[in-house]
Order: structure tokens, then C-alpha cells, then sequence
């Protein structure tokens, strides 16, 4: 693994979508209620990725496969 992670194609659109609601709501709740999604969802994410490092699993090497 060279240390840089690449998103997928489906994850950059999403990213996309996000920034253009993002930067055409005007409305302070729906700005707060993004704001709760992008938290949860960060804090979700970053759970997951430290239940997996705690699992042990060795990082798959592509010169293995």
C-alpha cells in the first residue's frame, strides 16, 4: 500500500452532491442538520476503522494476490 487512500467514483460523486447542497442551502437549519449527518457519519466511520485495526487483520497486498 503506497499510504494514499483513492476514493471510488461513487464516493467523489457523492463528496459532489454534498458540496452543491451545501453550497446552496441558505437555511441555518438544514445547514445544522447537514452539519449532524457529516458528524455522525465521520464518527461512524472512524468506529469502523478502529474495530477493524483492533481485529489484527494484515492489509491485503496487491503483490500477494
Amino acid at each position: 500500500m503506497n499510504g494514499s487512500i483513492q476514493l471510488t467514483i461513487e464516493q467523489r460523486f457523492q463528496i459532489e452532491q454534498f458540496n452543491r447542497t451545501l453550497e446552496t442551502t441558505t437555511d441555518p437549519e438544514q445547514l445544522r442538520q447537514l452539519a449532524r449527518q457529516l458528524m455522525k457519519a465521520w464518527q461512524t466511520q472512524k468506529a469502523a476503522t478502529s474495530w477493524v485495526m483492533k481485529q489484527g487483520i494484515p492489509p491485503i497486498n496487491s503483490t500477494d494476490c
